[in-house]
């Protein structure tokens, strides 16, 4: 085991053969062409022919002190990004769904082949609501530096009942004294599904996983946080089907980034402690709405500080130079657009396990 993972180390380390010199640093904070810092955060990675589009979060700190939308940053080469500027713009219209002291997070764009369209998914939380609202939204564009369009904001699949859960097993009142024992059995059963059945299910944390055959799916932190959920796209990658499960109850898991190796999927999320690190964890599945394993007590990260995920929290994994990255944003609170990256290989040990060990530069 020792030897395949220091062996794998050394691959890594020799990537840049693939990549170009030191594409990713892991060190220093990433400026764009124009050499302003890049504010691009929670987000995921596209590619369109032989450019890499960056998508994430608008921070307020630098430029501005609101958070403006969705930004996007392009390269061909992995080392210089230019600022498309804001590809999903919020509106200065306090009627609208997205005027602009709306929250956007967790930026992710695919491209549908059937439509021909850019689609954006993402967390959204309604102007002096806090957290409450628990939405998703959909936009589209014909380019993949848009403008993008909104097409709805909603909750997730309302009326319908995950395919693993017994419809009206539990009533849907929470009663007043949470994380009890008493409690956990019920978020286990189901409470807040129920409770929030009419209206839809809670989304927050996201990302959209498009698989090999096509199809997509959104992959959510659901039920205040506490249970994932993974619901099927439809074609158009811009809809639900109304086919979803729920994984792990009460796990309190968030952050969620999925990939596919050897014919299995992995996902790899984080505990919810707000904008502080905590222990990376890791999950596997032979179906995305099949069974779900957890691989207990163990974290794909390897080297300094990997109980806290290299101080960082999950976002995307994304495909770049013939390699599986994962993406990751080191949180300030204090000045959230100059949150840093971490791009850090994903590796596999010799049974086939992920493994994200710390590489400064690569």
């Amino acid at each position: 085991m020792k030897f395949q993972f220091f062996a794998s180390i050394a691959a890594a380390l020799c990537l840049s053969a693939n990549v170009g010199a030191a594409a990713f640093d892991n060190v220093a904070p990433m400026s764009d062409t124009d050499g302003n810092p890049v504010n691009c955060h929670g987000g995921g990675i596209l590619k369109v022919d032989s450019v890499y589009y960056w998508y994430g979060e608008h921070r307020p700190g630098h430029e501005a002190n609101y958070q403006k939308g969705v930004s996007c940053y392009s390269t061909t080469d992995l080392v210089n990004w230019k600022n498309e500027g804001i590809v999903f713009e919020k509106v200065d219209d306090p009627s609208s769904e997205i005027q602009k002291h709306c929250t956007i997070e967790r930026p992710k764009v695919v491209y549908c082949p059937k439509t021909g369209k850019y689609v954006l998914w993402f967390h959204h939380e309604l102007a002096g609501r806090g957290y409450e609202a628990a939405r998703c939204a959909v936009a589209e564009s014909d380019t993949p530096v848009g403008p993008f369009k909104l097409k709805w904001s909603g909750r997730v699949n309302p009326g319908v009942y995950p395919m693993n859960m017994e419809p009206r097993q539990v009533k849907g009142i929470v009663p007043d004294e949470w994380w009890t024992e008493e409690w956990f059995k019920l978020v286990d059963k189901g409470v807040f599904v129920e409770r929030d059945i009419d209206g839809g299910q809670m989304s927050r944390d996201m990302t959209v996983f498009v698989d090999d055959d096509g199809k997509a799916y959104h992959v959510y932190s659901s039920e205040e946080n506490l249970t994932l959920q993974i619901a099927e796209l439809n074609d158009d990658y811009n809809a639900h089907t109304g086919k979803y499960i729920r994984i792990f109850p009460g796990g309190h898991n968030e952050a969620p980034v999925v990939f596919k190796h050897g014919g299995k999927y992995w996902m790899v999320t984080s505990g919810c402690t707000g904008w502080a690190p905590n222990k990376a964890r890791m999950m596997w599945a032979d179906d995305m709405l099949g069974e779900w394993h957890m691989v207990e007590g163990k974290t794909p990260c390897i080297g300094p500080d990997a109980e806290l995920t290299f101080g960082g929290q999950g976002t995307y994994c994304a495909e770049m130079g013939g390699n599986l990255v994962f993406m990751a944003d080191k949180w300030t609170p204090k000045c959230l657009a100059g949150s840093g990256s971490l791009w850090l290989p994903i590796l596999f040990d010799r049974e086939g396990t992920p493994v994200i060990p710390f590489v400064t530069k690569w």
